[in-house]
């Protein structure tokens, strides 16, 4: 099958993008289609035998947000059209909806199947999105709460497939090395600095939970933290909390060092007020370490509360700090929750899985066609 993902996002969803590709490409041709978003990048890359990445000249070579992307959606559509003409694809699979824009003008009257990613982004632009969930082939949701969120949309439910994020299992579990850290309990937040993010959640909860150290990843790189507004606002926060000296502002960290630091912690938090994809909560499962998540999205399908983790509604810092303190004082049913998680993880969200149900949809599409 030679199969065309259109990528236009950045970022941890463009990363996810090239993991699933590499993940077909054990057994199938796929040709990765993003914006140049750097100006070293080649105009074809080879990332494996099977798979190509082939980068688009549209507007500045620098990350774009998706509404900034529009304006230079003409010029990655005739690109496509032009590359699709000479050689049609046998399947599509756009992964946002600016890629769906594009993917669809880019492949008209070819006949190809598409096939859409899609996560509902609020009132803006819903217009859009049900026109896009109507004229796929087949839309793929990320967790059970967007598919909810699709048919309300208007999106038949026989044409969406629930397919969540995928996680790299070789690198992400419980075995590997392990970064260093004190003799007291660690918690471990990850994620941006931003209050709808929950770092200041989690912070406030570390005012109830004694002894125990929060170490916070995230945000700028960490010669940028001094200078970053919300990094100086969540210092302030512990400060203001008696909790300062308790919280450790790392800044980003390197994607290779990650595993190693979720290992090292005693409990990983993720509050966001929304979880598309629930990375974080996956990959400390997928390292065998209990997860308090807030209840939303993506969390409600991975995280089984009181099995696998813990989840608990956003914004609630005296009940995270309960469900804290609570692991922290029983190694027992840290381990259970850890061992719970980590097979989850493997048996449900490898990108092996992941492939082999993009796989199944992209079969089925053809054959609807």
């Amino acid at each position: 099958m030679n199969i065309a993902l259109v990528a236009t996002t950045t970022g941890s969803r463009r990363d996810a993008v090239l993991a699933v590709a590499r993940e077909l490409g054990h057994r199938h041709r796929v040709t990765i289609y993003a914006r140049r978003t750097n100006a070293e990048d080649k105009p074809r890359t080879r990332l494996a035998s099977r798979v190509t990445l082939e980068t688009i000249d549209a507007g500045p070579a620098r990350e774009l947000a998706d509404v900034d992307v529009v304006t230079y959606l003409p010029e990655l559509s005739r690109y496509l059209m032009r590359t699709w003409s000479a050689e049609a694809p046998d399947v599509i699979h756009a992964h946002s909806w600016t890629s769906g824009l594009a993917a669809v003008a880019g492949s008209e009257g070819l006949g190809v199947p598409v096939t859409q990613t899609l996560r509902p982004s609020g009132p803006a632009r819903v217009k859009l999105e049900q026109a896009l969930g109507r004229r796929a082939d087949a839309v793929i949701a990320g967790s059970g709460d967007e598919e909810s969120a699709l048919i309300r949309l208007g999106v038949p439910r026989r044409s969406i497939a629930i397919i969540p994020v995928g996680v790299d299992v070789d690198r992400f579990r419980r075995q590997g090395a392990v970064a260093a850290r004190g003799a007291g309990q660690r918690l471990l937040y990850v994620g941006d600095l931003t209050p709808d993010k929950g770092a200041h959640t989690a912070v406030r909860a570390l005012a109830a939970i004694p002894e125990a150290e929060l170490v916070v990843a995230g945000g700028p790189d960490p010669a940028g933290l001094a200078a970053d507004r919300d990094a100086r606002r969540l210092a302030d926060l512990a400060a203001n909390l008696g909790v300062g000296d308790r919280v450790r502002l790392l800044g980003r960290v390197p994607r290779a060092q990650m595993p190693r630091l979720m290992r090292s912690a005693d409990v990983v938090i993720t509050l966001p007020r929304e979880a598309p994809g629930g990375i974080v909560a996956l990959e400390a499962m997928a390292c065998g370490v209990p997860v308090i998540a807030s209840a939303v999205g993506a969390h409600l399908d991975s995280v089984v509360d009181g099995v696998t983790g813990l989840l608990v509604p956003p914004d609630r810092p005296a009940r995270t700090a309960r469900l804290a303190r609570r692991l922290l004082t029983d190694v027992t049913l840290r381990t259970a929750l850890g061992y719970a998680g980590a097979d989850r993880v493997r048996s449900r969200y490898s990108w092996e899985r992941i492939g082999q149900e993009l796989l199944r949809v992209y079969e089925d599409a053809l054959i609807r066609s």
